[in-house]
């Protein structure tokens, strides 16, 4: 009988939380995860899906096959240069840090070592989320898919080149931050015309959560759902004139290019940090 994947997170934050949960959901079992993280102050979260929890990296990785690094960008120099000696060729590493390179990840590990990159996002949390992954050099088609097939349960996953990763930051990373704040303002706007404030805010995510299931589900366009809610004359394409006046169309492109650079710039100063150690 094949023994079952460990898995092991190094991080234990919110993206951490929310692939150790779509995971849970799957075949694997509590009893084969481990979290380690400095500070205790997120690990009951964890501890309530029976995960055991641990102060030590080493612990996890001596203890893991599959490890996912889910800490800030620039601590991953650090904690690379730590587990590193314990990092064997039976190891696949899975770094979540924004920014973060291949090359940057392949020069601070041993050479051989079975390396992806993967950019989630926070509705992972609820098992919606958008994820895309790289392959390192070593990693084969069966890695991926092990990978790919581990993650499933954490929403919609998806592997390109390693270019598309720092534009997923942009796009489904903080891109979340943009959507929230759509939701925000098309809430106020209710507000100002007399709705409760409560009632607004509610109607407007379920608008979100409804617009976003029906595009994602009939696969169509958006620009032709957005002409099928339109009728001449109506009140959308007077809406829709105004939100094209204010340049929500080329704020929101800007947006994304700017977050999408801002990720590639952590990433060089990170393999900065990583060649000056």
């Amino acid at each position: 009988m094949d023994m079952p994947l460990r898995i092991g997170f190094i991080g234990a934050g919110n993206m951490a939380y929310g692939i150790a949960k779509g995971i849970l959901s799957g075949d694997v079992l509590p009893v084969n995860v481990k979290v380690s993280a400095p500070s205790p102050r997120n690990f009951g979260r964890f501890e309530e899906l029976g995960i055991s929890v641990t102060h030590f990296n080493s612990d996890v990785v001596s203890g893991s096959d599959l490890v996912f690094v889910a800490v800030k960008p620039h601590l991953v120099p650090g904690v690379l240069r730590e587990i590193s000696q314990l990092v064997t060729q039976k190891h696949i590493i899975v770094s979540v840090a924004a920014g973060v390179t291949l090359a940057t990840l392949e020069l601070l590990l041993p050479i051989d070592t079975v390396i992806f990159r993967l950019m989630p996002n926070l509705p992972c949390l609820l098992q919606e989320g958008a994820l895309l992954f790289s392959r390192g050099s070593c990693a084969k088609p069966e890695d991926a898919a092990l990978l790919s097939s581990l993650l499933q349960h954490c929403g919609l996953v998806e592997e390109g080149p390693e270019a598309w990763i720092d534009v997923h930051t942009g796009l489904s990373g903080s891109g979340v931050a943009f959507v929230y704040l759509f939701a925000e303002a098309l809430a106020e706007g209710a507000v100002k015309m007399g709705m409760p404030s409560s009632l607004a805010h509610s109607i407007a995510a379920q608008t979100i959560v409804g617009a976003g299931r029906f595009l994602r589900d009939t696969g169509k366009h958006p620009a032709q759902l957005r002409s099928d809610v339109c009728t001449p004359g109506g009140t959308t394409i007077y809406g829709l004139h105004t939100l094209e006046q204010g340049g929500l169309r080329a704020a929101t492109m800007s947006a994304v290019e700017s977050a999408t650079e801002r990720a590639r710039e952590l990433g060089q100063k990170t393999a900065a940090a990583g060649n000056r150690n």
